[in-house]
């Protein structure tokens, strides 16, 4: 083994985790005040309901078409534009004994006689509320099941601090991105769901690697503290964290403002994601391994005995 060396390039991440850590604490707590007051702006696909999209030949008056369906039996209507500011999205809540289309039909009437422009109806679906039940249902599960099968892997992989650390980070970036959907009010559909497991993914990997260098240099430096060796190894990953997360933010920053209404959920999880994924493989998967007392003994390979070896030596 070697010894660690010590330079003025070694970044003393570790020296700021208590710092990171209260910002944590703020941003959780917040998150989850906001999930239990104000909870997420559960999307179409959970909720059920009808969505209607209609095009108009100019620029839609978004706030006339509310005051439309407000005084037509249709408060609480969602109403935004979708891709263009010609093509409008209405999202109405489930109504009894009420078929989509009839629903369509009556909107579509009522919007063609406030205005003097066309109004073409696009496209009319409907989702009934046991499947967003159902599907609100299968999502948590989803996520819980992929937690559950990172703590393993890395606990097999690694060691059982390194795993909790890596647990604790998970569920760090995927409380933090659920708080950011619930305060800013985003609509939370399948695709942020997707983005979800998206970041999960991506957090992981970058914690993987974090670890890998963690128990490499606990392995070769036979002396520094853990704080240091710690150091050292995320010094040695950033150049790689930084490329990463630098090019796959400029891919999302492309969905972000070109990819439409469609994924724009999507691409808002996803950015966020990244942001805080990196940020945790740092300063929460790290620092609470270190936290646990994580050290070199617990890194070391089993020594393997010898067959005879502790036979006594022939007289």
């Amino acid at each position: 083994m070697q010894e660690l060396i010590k330079t003025d390039k070694t970044i003393p991440f570790m020296r700021f985790r208590m710092v990171a850590w209260v910002l944590s604490g703020v941003l959780l707590l917040a998150s989850i005040a906001s999930l239990a007051v104000n909870q997420l702006n559960w999307g179409l696909d959970f909720t059920g309901g009808t969505v209607i999209e209609v095009g108009y030949e100019r620029e839609a008056d978004l706030s006339e078409i509310r005051t439309t369906l407000d005084a037509n039996g249709f408060s609480g209507a969602v109403v935004q534009n979708f891709g263009t500011q010609q093509d409008v999205l209405i999202r109405i809540e489930p109504q009894e004994d009420v078929k989509a289309q009839e629903v369509g039909d009556n909107i579509l009437s009522l919007l063609r006689a406030s205005t003097d422009d066309e109004v073409t109806m696009r496209r009319i679906e409907f989702v009934g509320p046991n499947v967003g039940d159902q599907l609100t249902e299968q999502g948590g599960l989803a996520m819980l099941t992929a937690l559950i099968c990172i703590l393993v892997y890395i606990a097999f992989r690694f060691e059982w601090r390194l795993a909790l650390g890596a647990v604790g980070a998970l569920a760090h970036d995927v409380i933090l991105t659920l708080g950011l959907f619930s305060i800013l009010g985003l609509e939370f559909d399948l695709t942020v769901l997707a983005a979800l497991l998206a970041v999960i993914g991506y957090s992981i990997n970058d914690t993987v690697v974090v670890s890998d260098r963690i128990r490499e240099n606990f392995r070769k430096f036979r002396k520094g503290t853990p704080e240091e060796i710690i150091n050292g190894a995320l010094t040695i990953t950033m150049s790689r964290t930084v490329i990463t997360s630098l090019t796959t933010v400029l891919v999302l920053l492309a969905l972000f403002f070109l990819g439409g209404a469609l994924i724009h959920g999507f691409a808002t999880a996803l950015l966020f994601g990244v942001f805080i994924g990196t940020y945790s493989s740092i300063y929460i998967a790290s620092s609470l391994a270190l936290a646990l007392g994580v050290s070199r003994e617990d890194l070391m390979p089993p020594e393997v005995e010898k067959e005879g070896e502790d036979l006594d030596p022939m007289p």
